[in-house]
């Protein structure tokens, strides 16, 4: 919805998606959605609709705001519409697919056997929905294979508070967004148990720099981790009273269930769902991110949050630069 009203607000055409019928029905009447941004409302030229061929059929640009455990249906359902032209799937999903472990990029070329991506761009960076749809100034990143592509992108999506930045690391900005999501569980793990702002400032880094280790085996530069997808996008979910994922591990910390918890949000905490395939991905590539491992012991196994700190502090001293 945030981006529906930001995209028509620049002058574009809009059509919103809703893949429930009734969903769709009752968003068209109303133009808001009082459980999720009870302050926003659509506009009224934006069209809403439940038929993904309609959405689809005339669109230059698409904006994939799926979570990550249905994106795979849908753009199965999107590879069987006719388009009047090629449109760029620009994907703001901050998550992996479970099941493989795939980012976003790579579930797209499976479903519409693309053999390459120009036709596929990655949105992410520390925004908020909260404050984006409030016009509080904010800065992403979109990532493309081709530069052209990202420059366009880059135009068609920035005004005077959302400036966007460019880059050609996919496997990177798509990364950070996705695997920050584990360590905001953790920051918020430390907020519910009381454990300090120093214990919260050392989580970052030490946070980012797993994620760095990881996304080098995976083919991203490190340098990205260092930017708005990765350092930007982890302050602002571990720091932020809008932080889904910051807390569930505020509530974990406070001793609460994972299922308690999470049958009571209303919207998608990605970094649930990431956890397990980020310890799946370093295990199979070899990597160690201890944070991660930590906070699946907490999330799945009952580990208790005290504990889960004293092995992270107990383990092996090593120097702060390593790989």
């Amino acid at each position: 919805m945030t981006l529906a009203n930001h995209c028509q607000h620049l002058g574009h055409r809009v059509t919103l998606w809703e893949f429930d019928p009734q969903a769709a029905e009752q968003l068209a009447a109303e133009r808001r959605r009082q459980n999720l941004l009870p302050h926003l409302i659509l506009h009224d030229r934006i069209v809403i609709t439940s038929d993904l061929e309609q959405s689809l059929a005339k669109a230059q640009i698409v904006l994939l705001v799926t979570p990550s455990h249905v994106t795979r249906s849908v753009l199965r359902a999107a590879a069987r519409c006719r388009f009047t032209e090629t449109p760029v799937w620009v994907s703001c999903t901050k998550g992996l697919e479970q099941e493989t472990l795939m980012r976003i990029s790579e579930i797209y070329q499976q479903e519409f056997s693309a053999r390459d991506l120009n036709f596929f761009a990655v949105l992410s960076g520390p925004s908020h929905a909260e404050e984006v749809s409030r016009g509080i100034p904010t800065a992403v990143v979109i990532a493309s294979p081709l530069d052209t592509r990202a420059a366009w992108l880059q135009k068609a999506l920035s005004c005077d508070y959302l400036r966007c930045y460019r880059s050609n690391d996919l496997p990177g900005v798509e990364l950070g967004g996705s695997l920050k999501n584990v360590i905001a569980i953790a920051a918020g793990i430390c907020d519910g148990a009381g454990f300090g702002d120093n214990t919260k400032a050392a989580l970052q880094p030490r946070g980012l720099a797993e994620i760095t280790r990881l996304g080098g085996k995976l083919g991203a530069d490190p340098l990205t981790f260092a930017g708005l997808s990765g350092m930007g996008d982890l302050i602002v979910t571990c720091m932020s009273r809008h932080s889904r994922n910051r807390y569930v591990g505020e509530q974990i910390g406070k001793g609460k269930k994972l299922d308690q918890i999470l049958g009571q949000m209303s919207m998608v905490a990605e970094g649930v769902r990431t956890c397990l395939s980020a310890v799946a991905l370093a295990e199979k590539q070899n990597v160690e991110m201890p944070i991660c491992r930590e906070v699946y012991e907490v999330l799945y196994c009952d580990k208790d949050p005290k504990s889960a700190l004293a092995s992270l502090m107990l383990r092996e001293y090593k120097s702060e630069l390593w790989s």
